[in-house]
């Protein structure tokens, strides 16, 4: 990786201390890198009690660990603590994506975030979710600002990780690590309205497991 070729990046107040919740390690890479590049001391936080069943969260976990591990980047893995995640979304099964449901369930994970890094010291935390174009930034950034602003003298850094070839980049890292591919966003619900569409336009279901970004490699 070449400095070069990435903006420096300066984190807000100039910290280079950041807690990066991690929602996998396809979306976290880009991220990683850019980092690393730029001189940041970045942990990984991957609490993801969203992510349904348990073999597709330890997919996306150890997947995680593993690429951390590659850099020698300090990785907390929180509590899979799906029946709070369940009742926090309650009432929200049929809301669309992008919607209440999925502003719940940022709210979730960024306050756990939030919580882990007052604890540890962090005054500046991030996500990895923003760099997905399936996800709307501006919903991500509204539910980490409001996780941060819990305690004094945090901030979430609202960075566009897309910007300047991040998306491209995103992709690029995935392929030459091989990395897993997930088909949908994580949730019950997610699977559920992703398989109805597959079913509808005669495509096969997911199959949890089998999907990598360059198979030729494996």
């Amino acid at each position: 990786m070449e400095l070069s070729a990435r903006d420096k990046l300066i984190p807000p107040n100039d910290d280079h201390n950041v807690l990066l919740h991690s929602c996998c390690a396809p979306c976290s890479g880009e991220v990683i890198e850019a980092m690393i590049a730029s001189g940041i001391n970045l942990t990984i936080f991957f609490y993801n009690p969203n992510i349904h069943p348990q073999k597709e969260y330890e997919l996306r976990k150890n997947e995680n660990i593993a690429f951390a591990e590659k850099y020698k980047i300090p990785f907390v893995d929180a509590d899979y603590d799906t029946d709070n995640w369940f009742s926090r979304i309650e009432g929200l099964e049929l809301a669309p994506e992008r919607g209440e449901r999925c502003t719940k369930c940022f709210d979730m994970r960024f306050e756990r975030t939030a919580l882990y890094a007052k604890e540890h010291g962090f005054s500046t935390i991030t996500s990895s979710l923003g760099i997905s174009r399936w996800k709307d930034m501006d919903q991500i950034n509204t539910s980490g600002e409001r996780a941060a602003s819990r305690y004094d003298g945090m901030t979430y850094w609202t960075y566009n990780w897309r910007k300047n070839g991040g998306s491209d980049r995103m992709y690029k890292i995935a392929k030459e690590h091989s990395m897993y591919k997930q088909e949908y966003c994580g949730c019950v619900y997610s699977l559920r309205d992703t398989n109805k569409w597959r079913k509808e336009s005669g495509r096969p279901l997911i199959k949890f497991g089998e999907a990598f970004y360059d198979e030729s490699q494996r």
